[in-house]
């Protein structure tokens, strides 16, 4: 009796513990989601600013409703369709059914990552064009075996000639579908049906390689915010978490009154569903129709200027302020559609592809590979005459002299911040990328978790050039970084390294200068150093595809970024460095937003700073290596 009740109370402890590994991070987002800062880690007060901010955010609300379309749209269809092909199933051959059966279970067990780019080729082979259709095929095509699997279970439960005794009672072969068949097996049908909303609510990877043309659904949004983590995305995930728990509870409790109330109770479970089906009715015909709102037609004289009023812009995620796309589409009556991407490596992959956009705002490196393709259009500065108002810094760089294929976007460098009452600025001024490896600062490091970042560090640190090919000096920087690695327990983080720097989680990391400032701006503890050994310059710049279908569009809206107002509200909202030079000069200078902080202006004419150079074999090498720094044990 003992043993049981320690069995018991053992179970019950698991079931606890279970439950909070599962439930805890869902209280986490719904409580930050009222958090009065951008902190992820810290509440600094109630508030609803993001909520607010979510509602305001057309892009955020646009992921939505194309999230609700496509998962409703997907559902109704592949359910209808599922459930008939288990019928058709049911009352095959048994060889058949077998073999059914098993490619039914295909698209189940294959990696997501082989059928999106399966997917992917298919879609471009025949030349369809990718975007909401694509997308909702290939959601259909992915939920159909679930709602097979849900359904074959209650087909097999039923009496094989059932159908035909309702035939033999006079029903037409519908009603016998309709009227004995489809009642039977309705909970299967249901159970089908939410999982494969489910699937499509939640869908990443797939929707990620088939979507296109600024159609885009929540996984992807926050996938792409790659520069910021937007808080947000917390109200917008509480939000979800709300309605997801609303029609959860609706299930399940309607069975429960039609088991207790009987036949008043079954018409109220048929008049609840009918009501649940009339609410997501609604929410998709609101949904299209703001989708349409958004696509309206655009003035005649855009068209009859630029020859489209559309632009397909491609940029990181989180890398333009809010008012950037409404202003210019209001300003020259066109829609502009945007898509982000997570890094250079996936927009090179699109459009490779062949996916066409007007304007893509690549990185140095990036912009020298797609010279070599031959795949950008040549500038036309007639059409730029903001072109003036750039700073001499971002001019006639090395991967593009005169500008003739790219104009900036951002540019910065890469260094170390630093918490300067923990650790002495002479000692990071004399040490460089050094002090990632001196002892006294052994677990209170973040290294960021890029391959080339981080051999960067390493070759700089050792006095090399970051884009040697010499295989002495690459080993030596592995040999670096390994030390290191397995030395001073750093912490390899991307992006977290802003919120955990802001908080002061660790005394020293190494970032982008951008987000430097930002830091900076959050914890006044915190000091930026870029080191006399050298570092990265990098630099971001918008360039016109050779595949382009509206490259004078985009010519005016590079041009109508480089204007002091677009340029000003830019890098006030994102925090990097602007090309526009006077928006520069003002932003850091005494009265500016970020004049306090020395990371918002790169340092320029250091001989020993380089940009990256596109070296696809060293990327490969370095990569490999890096696999093998982390994966080592100290």
């Amino acid at each position: 009796m003992q043993d049981n009740r320690k069995t018991g109370i053992g179970g019950k402890v698991l079931l606890a513990l279970t439950m909070i590994f599962f439930y805890l991070p869902i209280l986490y987002i719904i409580v930050f989601s009222f958090n009065g800062s951008r902190s992820l880690t810290h509440l600094e007060g109630f508030s609803l600013r993001w909520y607010e901010k979510m509602f305001a955010d057309s892009n955020m609300m646009e992921a939505v409703v194309y999230t609700i379309v496509i998962a409703v749209l997907a559902t109704v269809i592949s359910t209808i369709a599922g459930t008939l092909a288990a019928i058709g199933m049911s009352r095959s051959k048994k060889i058949l059914r077998n073999l059914v059966d098993q490619v039914n279970n295909l698209p189940i067990l294959n990696p997501e990552i082989v059928t999106a780019i399966g997917l992917l080729m298919f879609f471009s082979a025949l030349g369809v064009k990718k975007g909401f259709v694509t997308l909702l095929l290939a959601h259909i095509m992915f939920c159909i075996p679930y709602v097979i699997l849900s359904v074959m279970p209650k087909l097999r439960s039923l009496d094989p000639n059932l159908a035909d005794a309702a035939m033999d009672l006079g029903a037409t072969p519908f009603q016998a579908l309709t009227k004995v068949i489809v009642p039977q097996i309705l909970p299967g049908i249901i159970s089908g049906a939410l999982v494969a909303f489910t699937m499509s609510f939640d869908d990443f990877i797939i929707s990620y390689f088939v979507t296109g043309n600024g159609v885009q659904n929540i996984s992807i949004l926050v996938y792409t915010m790659s520069k910021r983590v937007n808080p947000s995305i917390n109200a917008l995930s509480t939000l979800v978490i709300v309605l997801i728990t609303v029609a959860l509870t609706v299930v399940n409790v309607i069975p429960v009154i039609r088991e207790k109330q009987g036949k008043s109770g079954a018409a109220l479970g048929k008049r609840g569903m009918a009501v649940c089906m009339a609410v997501v009715v609604a929410i998709t015909g609101v949904s299209i129709a703001m989708l349409r709102k958004g696509g309206g037609a655009s003035p005649q004289d855009a068209i009859a200027k630029y020859g489209s009023d559309t632009l397909k812009l491609y940029i990181p995620g989180e890398y333009m302020s809010e008012e950037l796309i409404p202003n210019f589409e209001k300003e020259y009556g066109v829609k502009v559609i945007v898509e982000l991407f997570d890094s250079n490596e996936m927009m090179y992959t699109k459009l490779q592809a062949g996916d066409s956009y007007d304007v893509v705002v690549p990185s140095d490196y990036m912009i020298q590979r797609m010279l070599a393709d031959d795949a950008l259009q040549e500038l036309d500065k007639d059409l730029i005459p903001n072109l003036d108002n750039l700073t001499p810094e971002v001019k006639n760089l090395p991967y593009d002299p005169d500008n003739t294929y790219s104009v900036p976007y951002f540019w910065g460098s890469v260094g170390i911040i630093y918490n300067h009452n923990n650790v002495d600025p002479a000692e990071v001024e004399a040490q460089g990328f050094d002090i990632l490896r001196n002892p006294k600062y052994k677990g209170h490091i973040y290294m960021y978790d890029s391959e080339r970042d981080a051999f960067m560090v390493a070759l700089k640190a050792l006095g090399y050039s970051m884009n040697t090919s010499d295989a002495d000096e690459i080993q030596a920087a592995y040999e670096w970084l390994l030390d290191m690695n397995n030395t001073m327990n750093p912490t390899y983080v991307t992006d977290e390294v802003i919120d955990g720097m802001a908080n002061g989680n660790k005394d020293i990391a190494i970032v982008y200068s951008g987000d430097a400032t930002y830091v900076q701006s959050e914890n006044e503890d915190m000091s930026y150093w870029m080191p006399k050994e050298g570092t990265n310059l990098w630099y971001d710049a918008m360039v016109v595809p050779k595949n382009a279908q509206n490259p004078l569009l985009a010519q005016e809206f590079i041009n109508y970024t480089l204007t002091y107002e677009a340029a000003l509200g830019n890098s006030e909202y994102v925090g990097y460095t602007s090309p526009n030079e006077e928006v520069m000069l003002e932003l850091s200078g005494e009265e500016g937003m970020y004049g306090a902080y020395e990371a918002y202006i790169p340092r320029s004419g250091y001989e020993k700073d380089e940009v990256f150079q596109d070296n696809p074999i060293l990327k490969k090498k370095i990569a490999e290596l890096w696999i093998k720094v982390k994966a080592s044990k100290g």
